[in-house]
């Protein structure tokens, strides 16, 4: 996958974990995972598949920059 096709897919990581936690903590209200605080540790989770998916892309070097 190219460098911005796993940026994008961090940040869409992020905002569906942002989304869950929100829910899980019953601030997002409109859902069966209102409420639950188990949504609330999956966002978590999936928010930080998210970071190290940006951090590693953003850091990684290329073998033309070496």
């Amino acid at each position: 996958m190219k460098k911005w096709g796993v940026i994008a897919l961090g940040v869409i990581f992020n905002i569906i974990g942002i989304v869950w936690i929100l829910q899980g903590l019953n601030v997002l209200p409109g859902s069966f995972m209102t409420g639950d605080i188990t949504w609330t540790v999956i966002g978590f989770i999936v928010a930080a598949i998210g970071d190290i998916l940006i951090f590693l892309s953003v850091t990684k070097r290329s073998n033309s920059q070496k």
